[in-house]
């Protein structure tokens, strides 16, 4: 059922549980699947797709990579936040002074949803 999600690895998905839209063909179908299912389906497809994730934010671990710092952590106003080339988001501490550059850190943690780096000292 999910051999698709499985051979394709996918590191990110727009998931929602079912339902009706108009205008559509399928909804002229008849919705016969209860909402416990739709749940239980969609939940099997986001763990597939964090699984992918993960594996996607892990092949950066050791690695450094390019950051362009937008701005302070949303949880750590001491931490600094930016994303990748690859759209995925770094956390690291720094001089708040670097926020709009696009910095070196190297990842040192892969997290599901983020990642956490060190800053790399041109100078």
């Amino acid at each position: 059922r999910l051999d698709l999600v499985k051979q394709c690895r996918f590191e990110g998905a727009f998931t929602f549980v079912y339902s009706k839209r108009d205008g559509t063909a399928s909804a002229k179908y008849e919705d016969n699947v209860s909402m416990k299912e739709k749940k239980a389906r969609l939940q099997e497809l986001n763990d597939f797709i964090n699984e992918g994730y993960l594996t996607g934010t892990k092949r950066f671990e050791g690695e450094i990579i390019k950051v362009l710092v937008e701005g302070t952590s949303k949880n750590d106003d001491s931490v600094l936040a930016g994303y990748t080339e690859n759209n995925k988001l770094v956390n690291f501490k720094g001089n708040k002074a670097l926020i709009g550059h696009i910095v070196d850190v190297k990842i040192t943690t892969a997290k599901t949803w983020f990642m956490i780096g060190e800053a790399i000292d041109k100078t």
